[in-house]
């Protein structure tokens, strides 16, 4: 906390742009996808579209007609995410980006949810399931390093998803469908005066795809805001509740997953979890100076899971459990000044805490019997994170963004089992420079490049000391280029190349087959990820319009741990060659609207010598038929995975291996009613 207490003044003095975006569509780099509903949102951070980096806002439009198991899904419509099914109960997948896989060995998104830091200690992301596609106003994805705002799990990115804020209209949804899928979803909103309340309520019960796969899901959340125009100033309350209970159907041999997909192997009868998170959070922002604008969060996030598991017939089972509390306090100021020297100038600094508090245990089990415990861990992660940047316009058509982050972390683990008590790492003083350049040639037509550096330390008992050595954070540095044009009004496209290195990248070790891992770091070395990113959105005609997005990408290791010399120049396992999504919108009349849409990927390889054979290639499409009944009522047909692709996520460790086959054909009609 000293350190942190130095630091201040510099966060203090530090001011920065209010939301604001230039009306040139080419000042920026960002394309948005999908309709986004346009509110008046007050005060906070450089908005995300001046951040000059791969970002893509996915709106309302684009994702509120959805229907999906877990909202992690909704990712497979946005370009260059590789989003990662195990289908495995509560534990049900991830998303990912920049040439990360989603396994959980290392979790680099950083995700907020209506600004409220939502990872759990991992860099995991449970608190997403909590929202549902209705309520999602829009999904904000930036990739790269060059985003000063967030430190703790922004390595490869960040995702904001900001749900429905004020109103006085009502959405309602009710859905059935194969595998005896039900769902409902309510959200209504309120405004009165200077208050503004919003309601959801979200309920999904499905059999699943896979025999034992029976999954129940309750969501409920609340905004109270008030808003005093007249004296420049905004308060709220946010809250959000979320509970999950789901069968595990569990892994199957290559041949059994590719003959019988529905199968559940007799050893997983008695897997399965039970998960709840809860969220809630007090908002404040006004302005202050005619150019100046304040905001400010204090929050807390409770998260509980209790999973049995059981990888292969050979392992045995596991109860893990794991309850976190995480508490947080985030402020951020800006300063506009009217100067005669540049086109735009503004200060932007911003303060981040957060306290974490987390207990995992682990058992052996037999059929959800305890018979001996091998994990009890209480542990402590303080992270005390400042940072400030700059927006200059020096002519007109050059942006400049430079920007600082400075991270303090802080901690003690108990082993309870073990009676040892361990400090954290002495991480330092962790310095993360950016900088981001974009120059608009012509009215149509923009270059852009950026440069930044993130940070990434161990989970769990990988962050603290337990030998007698200490280790430094592995830095993430990365540059990306590239040219955003339209070189017609019905036309908008971006390319970009990216780098990516890290300077001693480390893994958990998940240990999933025969006795259960006590933790511990998994070494990779140096890495170098890098790739080409290819988005195309056009408007074909009054009544139509397509996109395509196209990602190649490559993750390395440059220089291995010394134990593993011949992963020297290999792949890093689970990230696939290629990613590629699209979609087709066709209004047919005034009635009915014609959507396909779809994602694919390329093989992986599934360990990091590459010498056991790909897998994980994958090419879905889905389409909708939707139907406007009245102005207040529509009907809807989705066909997902329309041609019926198998299509396999799989996972090896130590020898063994384990495939969980995709959900094949399925139908779902839904009805929509707007009050």
């Amino acid at each position: 906390m000293n350190r942190f207490l130095k630091l201040a003044p510099l966060a203090l003095a530090a001011m920065a742009a209010c939301s604001h975006a230039q009306t040139d569509p080419n000042a920026d780099a960002t394309l948005t996808l999908g309709t986004v509903r346009v509110e008046g949102r007050s005060a906070g951070p450089l908005d995300v579209r001046r951040v000059f980096s791969s970002v893509d806002l996915l709106g309302a439009g684009l994702l509120e007609d959805q229907h999906v198991d877990y909202s992690w899904e909704l990712l497979t419509r946005a370009p260059g995410v590789q989003v990662t099914q195990f289908k495995q109960g509560t534990d049900a997948g991830r998303f990912s980006f920049r040439g990360f896989n989603g396994e959980g060995r290392v979790n680099a998104v950083k995700l907020l949810i209506d600004g409220i830091p939502s990872n759990d200690n991992a860099g995991g992301m449970p608190y997403l399931d909590a929202v549902f596609p209705l309520e999602i106003e829009r999904m904000a994805i930036v990739r790269g390093t060059n985003d000063a705002r967030y430190g703790l799990n922004n390595i490869a990115g960040n995702v904001d998803v900001q749900t429905r804020q004020g109103g006085n209209d009502g959405h309602a949804s009710l859905t059935v469908g194969s595998y005896g899928t039900r769902e409902v979803q309510v959200a209504k909103g309120l405004e009165s005066g200077d208050w503004s309340q919003n309601y959801f309520i979200g309920w999904r019960d499905s059999d699943g795809y896979r025999d034992h796969a029976d999954a129940r899901k309750l969501a409920l959340s609340g905004k109270w805001f008030y808003t005093r125009a007249d004296l420049g100033w905004r308060a709220g309350l946010t809250a959000r509740y979320f509970h999950n209970e789901a069968q595990e159907s569990g892994y199957l041999t290559r041949e059994q997953a590719e003959t019988t997909p529905r199968l559940s192997p007799a050893y997983a009868n008695s897997d399965g979890g039970e998960r709840t998170t809860r969220q809630a959070a007090l908002h404040l922002e006004g302005t202050w100076g005619g150019a100046g604008t304040w905001s400010a969060k204090v929050y807390g996030n409770d998260y509980q899971n209790q999973r049995f598991v059981r990888f292969s017939a050979a392992g045995v089972q596991q109860e893990r459990d794991n309850h976190e509390h995480h508490y947080g306090a985030m402020a951020s100021t800006s300063w506009r000044p009217t100067v005669s020297w540049a086109h735009e100038f503004a200060l932007e600094g911003g303060v981040d805490l957060q306290w974490q508090h987390n207990e995992a245990q682990r058992y052996r089990t037999t059929d959800r019997v305890r018979t001996s415990q091998f994990r009890d861990w209480d542990f402590d992660l303080d992270t005390q994170g400042v940072y400030v940047q700059a927006l200059l316009r020096p002519v007109a058509a050059l942006t400049i963004i430079p920007a600082l982050r400075l991270e303090h972390l802080g901690g003690h683990l108990q082993d309870r089992i073990a009676g040892k008590t361990y400090a954290l790492y002495d991480y330092g003083l962790v310095r993360q420079p950016k900088l981001s350049l974009i120059y608009a040639l012509t009215p149509e037509a923009s270059v852009y490049a950026n440069w930044g550096r993130t940070f990434q330390i161990g989970s769990g008992i990988d962050a603290y000391r337990t030998q007698d050595r200490n280790l430094r954070p592995s830095l993430n540095t990365g540059w990306e280029s590239g040219v955003k044009w339209q070189p017609v009004r019905q036309l908008e496209g971006r390319l970009a190349y990216w780098e990516q290195r890290a300077t001693g990248e480390v893994a958990r070790v998940l240990g999933v087959d025969g006795l259960p891992d006590a933790g511990g770091n998994g070494n990779i070395g140096r890495t170098l990820r890098r790739g080409v990113d290819l988005q195309l959105s056009a408007q074909l005609g009054a009544a139509s319009r397509a996109r395509v997005a196209y990602s190649r990408q490559k993750a390395t290791i440059v220089t291995p741990d010394p134990s593993a010399p011949q992963t020297a120049g290999k792949e890093i396992e689970n990230v696939p060659r290629y990613l590629v999504s699209g979609g087709w919108d066709l209004q047919l009349d005034e009635r009915f609207k014609l959507s396909v849409w779809g994602n694919g990927q390329g093989g992986y390889f599934l360990e990091r010598t590459n010498t056991v054979a790909r897998a994980g290639q994958s090419v879905i499409v889905n389409a909708g038929l939707h139907y406007k009944v009245s102005s207040t009522l529509g009907l809807q047909l989705q066909v997902k995975n329309l041609a019926d692709r198998h299509t396999l996520y799989a996972w090896y460790d130590s020898g063994s291996s384990g495939y969980s086959p995709a959900d094949g054909r399925s139908a779902y009609l839904s009805a929509d009613w707007r009050f």
